[in-house]
């Protein structure tokens, strides 16, 4: 008879394969748990996922035209336009000629998250280490894609550079925010600023805020919150979903982003120049003066090659546990009329 036991293993999947498996499997769980818990953006934009190239194309079109038929005219007969500089063109007053255009953004580098740890100190240690890193791995690649997307956005409302041939120009302006009811009025500006650039009012329209202007919503004497003005919000429970139509937020990212000198510097390696001229990558000369961020979902887009992923890995040579968390995506300004910086 052996004396030689076979014991469970807590990492193997039905006590075959793999010792680890499902180790690993709940490192790469706790992950996206936490990258989809801790950032905001995600909702707030387009998201296009490519299964290979090095960058995806959107096209952008410009308006059509209307105008009244005479019965019997060709709707296809050309006449002399004159235009501003004296000069004139063959045009139709019936058919458009659309204004087309496109937007590439590209795949930036990998961008990773990693931790080793050590066998030994894992197992001095008295509680789950890896669950503990794990979500911290999470929290910081969630941190950098909001913070680029945020950046990405102010790009669009700010630079002209990063507006599309054809569009209106982004919502860049200065409003009080010193108190809740200068911030409700100032909401409402966006709502009416969005409105006169024909950005749709659908029910996705947002503006984040720094957690300060945020809370200077939340007052006992804020129209934001009185229901006799039809009021959503509540002080007990410390929120405002909405005013004048759009969604309200609160970031520390925000917070983070709206510096002279950016916390991210590689962001300026960034296979995608959204600042043009007045930055570098997605880090812009100076944002210390925003308050406010806001828009619409067809503002900003993202192009994801590799969604977030996770790796796990033992190393003999050096005794520990390497674990790597990564994504592949790109960030580019699609409609500068939907972006909306305060100042």
């Amino acid at each position: 008879m052996s004396d030689v036991y076979d014991p469970t293993r807590l990492g193997q999947a039905n006590n075959t394969g793999d010792t680890d498996a499902l180790f690993l499997k709940v490192f790469s769980n706790e992950i996206l748990a936490t990258f989809e818990k801790t950032q905001i953006m995600k909702p707030l934009h387009t998201i296009r996922t490519i299964s290979s190239g090095k960058s995806a194309t959107f096209a952008t079109i410009g308006t059509a035209t209307a105008a009244y038929h005479t019965p019997g005219e060709n709707i296809m007969t050309k006449s002399h336009d004159h235009d501003a500089d004296g000069s004139t063109a063959e045009v139709s007053k019936y058919t458009t000629n659309f204004n087309m255009n496109e937007q590439v953004i590209n795949i930036d580098k990998m961008l990773v998250s990693s931790t080793f740890i050590p066998n030994l100190d894992e197992l001095k240690n008295h509680f789950d280490v890896r669950g503990q890193f794990s979500r911290e791995l999470g929290t910081a690649l969630a941190q950098r894609f909001d913070r680029a997307v945020l950046k990405t956005l102010a790009a669009g409302a700010t630079d002209s550079s990063a507006q599309p041939s054809g569009q209106p120009a982004g919502i860049n302006f200065n409003g009080a925010t010193s108190t809740g009811a200068e911030l409700v009025s100032t909401i409402a500006k966006i709502a009416q600023l969005l409105d006169e650039n024909d950005v749709p009012d659908d029910g996705t329209r947002f503006a984040i805020l720094k957690p300060e202007e945020y809370y200077k919503l939340v007052s006992t004497d804020n129209i934001a919150i009185q229901k006799d003005y039809g009021g959503s919000g509540g002080v007990a429970a410390g929120n405002i979903p909405q005013i004048a139509g759009i969604n309200i937020y609160k970031s520390n990212n925000l917070k983070a982003v709206a510096v002279a000198s950016q916390p991210d510097s590689d962001d300026s390696l960034s296979n995608n120049d959204v600042f043009g001229g007045s930055g570098a990558g997605y880090n812009p000369t100076n944002l210390s003066s925003t308050v406010i961020l806001g828009g619409h979902p067809s503002a900003v887009g993202t192009v994801k090659l590799l969604d977030l992923a996770t790796e796990s890995d033992y190393s003999v040579q050096h005794q520990g546990t390497l674990m790597v968390a990564k994504y592949a995506m790109g960030h580019g300004v699609l409609r500068a009329g939907a972006c909306v910086n305060v100042t």
